[in-house]
């Protein structure tokens, strides 16, 4: 048998009792003070007898299981830091209350009596909502985060805990910018010294388009420090005895519990054997690239011919190849497709199409 139906039989039973000693009284009180003695006290007690055990019957588990188990659901999804900090905050509020309650019991009555309750309420209310909306902050304290020099964390704060890392190659990309400009991105940006001397080091290379390069992430270092969307942290902290940047990045990143952004193949693999969280802007754009089904029309400008004989190839906005049936007499002019087949591949996606039948 179900705990339900037991307390449903359990509650059956009181509200029964119950009902009998309330048909009894009733009984009484109607032979006593109204005179009425048509109907026999043992009606009474009988008729609201069953009238209780019905009520019990029925409405017992909506005041115990079901509250139950819809407060065990609520609990069980929250965290426990986040019930940790409604306990504390509760204490904190009651404590509270209790100082405030000596000079409010001291005013004249209703107030007196009053006022005591209904300060630890309020105060218990505030407490609750006020840790559980700054839980983060608060244990990011009591737990010393940002004065990790013991473990090699140099000007390390509460901000820096819920940062994402940057690895040198998604600032040269540059497509970061405009992601975080969108507020996609939570937290804000943390750039360590040695990412950005690597970036020094690419700009001031002999190499011309390594410079180029690295140039180019200078300019977008100084588009993110000037977007206020999402702040941009240079920080002093170092891992010592790792001269590598990538070894650097992960290690840094399972001291702090943040992911790392990067576009860096290797990087990504290695940060993902040792439970790193990393956030790939390669994998972002494929996730956002338009879907196309067989069977919707395209308008595409077909731009060189293709590896078969009478293909041309065009591409979308978002760099995605068509491969165009007998496209290659249509060089140089935006035509009508029919998308026949869409392939996904390792390099990305790659969309098959022919000319539409006018």
């Amino acid at each position: 048998m179900s705990s339900e139906f037991i307390l449903r039989i359990i509650g059956m039973i009181i509200f029964f009792v119950l009902g009998l000693i309330g048909g009894s009284s009733l009984g009484q009180y109607v032979s006593s003070t109204v005179g009425f003695s048509g109907v026999p006290e043992i009606v009474y007690t009988f008729v609201i007898g069953l009238v209780g055990a019905l009520f019990g019957l029925i409405l017992t588990p909506w005041m115990t299981t079901r509250p139950l188990r819809w407060l065990r659901n609520v609990i069980s999804r929250v965290s426990p830091q986040s019930l940790l900090a409604a306990l504390i905050g509760l204490v904190a509020g009651l404590i509270i209350a209790v100082l405030v309650a000596f000079p409010l019991s001291l005013l004249p009555s209703p107030f007196g009596k009053v006022l005591p309750f209904v300060g630890a309420l309020i105060f218990g209310y505030l407490g609750v909502v006020i840790f559980v909306m700054r839980q983060h902050d608060l244990f990011n304290i009591f737990t010393g985060r940002g004065k990790g020099a013991d473990k090699g964390e140099t000007n390390l704060n509460w901000e820096e805990s819920r940062s994402v890392l940057m690895d040198t190659s998604v600032i040269i990309d540059g497509r970061i910018a405009d992601i975080a400009h969108t507020g996609f991105l939570q937290g804000s940006l943390l750039i360590p010294r040695f990412v950005l001397a690597e970036l020094q080091y690419i700009a001031d290379s002999p190499d011309n388009l390594r410079r180029q390069r690295g140039r180019r992430g200078m300019e977008v270092l100084s588009r993110l420090q000037k977007d206020p969307v999402m702040p941009v942290h240079l920080s002093d902290i170092d891992v010592e005895g790792v001269r590598e940047v990538d070894d650097k990045l992960v290690i840094l990143a399972r001291q702090l519990r943040c992911p790392i952004l990067t576009n860096d193949y290797n990087l990504n693999r290695i940060a993902e054997l040792q439970g790193v969280m990393v956030l790939n802007v390669n994998e972002l754009a494929n996730a956002v690239k338009s879907v196309l089904l067989p069977g919707e029309l395209l308008r595409i400008r077909v731009i060189q011919e293709g590896k078969e004989a009478g293909q041309g190839v065009g591409y979308l906005d978002d760099g995605t190849m068509v491969v165009i049936e007998n496209g290659r007499e249509h060089l140089d002019r935006e035509i009508e497709v029919v998308v026949t087949k869409v392939l996904q591949t390792a390099a990305g996606r790659m969309i098959f199409a022919r000319l539409e039948e006018k």
